[in-house]
């Protein structure tokens, strides 16, 4: 009996004490959030807390958003293109060999800079019919002066002195046939000239560029044949460049040439390019019932490349009372845009959509009201908080 008594004391010791370290243990965690987070989320996850020391240490500055004048838009997305004008694929209309390269890929070009050099043989065939037609000319040319004297003396024969004089006539007319083909081989007035001086016979070729820009595509391998139905290089000037957009056929009264666009991609969110129409299409699309609409932009960085995908606003009719928000407050974040909105100590992070904007206010067409306050300055840093705040969230979980 003494035994089962002293048993039963020992477990309800048991059971106490741990009960007291459950507690204790719960205490400590506690005091250790406390101290480890002085800021903190909703369940939401889209609120800050900030002491008002904090705010005025961070320097936020804030702007209740109102109605302000805004331009119209009309939202597509588009494709950024290469400008065919500003496009050249380089190649040759002879099969030859590559015998030197003069540019790399990437590297920038000028209007008739060498790009290639190419051994062709019917190069090599051309300038010795060009030089055999330059010596039987000359031959040609001198008989006919010798022939001239000894009619003029009274001792030749008219009928050689014609002869001769056709046989120059020819020479002359196969000099200048010969000539010719070097011209639509790409020999130059001057390169020409020289050979006609030196009679020498070089079977390269050099292919110059035919407009000023960076070379994009290369398939030139030195030593290997080319022919014309190889790419040899593909030259961009990618200055300005296109940017394609399909609009349905109900928007199309919308749109005219020379409107105002603005241009965002994903690679640069938060920077808007400008451009204008410069192009309307005449025709819709059966299967989408689109209509193609073209804008020039000015890409004078190089920030641009041909293939990105593109967001495009167009900026027609008037201008009208809209909600709007200093450019300013507005962050990007992934694929949407934010903003924090003051409640009090609170900043709630909230997504919205926007249209156009005047250079200082963006149009919100969802996500605020007016009177909100948005945090104008210091929003990074909030944004930094709220991180924070999310991936101790994260970790306590």
């Amino acid at each position: 009996m003494k035994k089962i008594i002293i048993v039963l004391v020992v477990l309800v010791l048991g059971v106490v004490g741990l009960q007291a370290e459950q507690k204790g243990h719960r205490h400590g965690a506690e005091s250790r959030g406390g101290d480890e987070e002085p800021l903190h989320s909703s369940q939401s996850g889209k609120e800050v807390v900030l002491p008002l020391s904090s705010v005025d240490a961070i320097g936020m500055k804030f702007e209740k958003i109102g109605l302000r004048e805004c331009p119209r838009v009309l939202k597509a997305v588009g494709k950024v293109r290469a400008p065919q004008p500003r496009t050249a694929i380089v190649s040759h209309f002879l099969p030859g060999r590559v015998a030197e390269l003069h540019v790399t890929i990437g590297e920038r070009v000028k209007k008739g800079q060498p790009l290639v050099t190419l051994e062709c043989a019917e190069v090599s065939d051309a300038l010795t019919e060009y030089v055999k037609a330059v010596t039987a000319q000359e031959l040609a040319k001198v008989n006919l002066a010798r022939e001239k004297r000894i009619m003029d003396g009274g001792i030749g024969a008219k009928k050689d002195y014609l002869a001769t004089e056709a046989e120059f006539k020819m020479a002359d007319v196969n000099l200048e046939s010969a000539e010719k083909r070097l011209h639509v081989l790409g020999f130059k007035e001057d390169q020409v000239r020289k050979i006609t001086r030196s009679h020498e016979i070089n079977p390269r070729i050099v292919v110059n560029s035919p407009i000023a820009g960076k070379v994009v595509v290369s398939q030139a391998v030195l030593g290997s044949m080319v022919d014309q139905s190889k790419e040899i290089l593909t030259i961009i000037d990618s200055s300005v460049l296109w940017v394609d957009a399909e609009i349905y056929e109900k928007d199309v009264s919308k749109v005219r040439i020379g409107l105002s666009v603005e241009i965002t991609v994903p690679a640069f969110p938060a920077e808007v390019f400008k451009g204008t129409i410069s192009y309307v299409g005449d025709v819709v699309n059966e299967e989408t019932r689109t209509i193609t609409v073209r804008t020039e932009v000015n890409n004078p960085d190089d920030r641009l490349k041909p293939g990105m995908f593109a967001d495009v606003s167009i900026l027609y009719g008037e201008t009208h009372q809209v909600l709007a928000i200093p450019l300013s407050a507005v962050l990007e974040d992934g694929d949407r845009q934010v903003v924090f909105v003051r409640e009090n100590d609170r900043f709630v992070c909230k997504g919205i959509e926007t249209g156009a904007h005047n250079g200082a206010y963006q149009h919100v067409i969802k996500g605020l009201n007016a009177g909100d306050e948005v945090v104008t300055e210091g929003n990074h840093q909030l944004r930094s908080k709220l991180s924070e705040s999310l991936l101790h969230g994260a970790h306590v979980h």
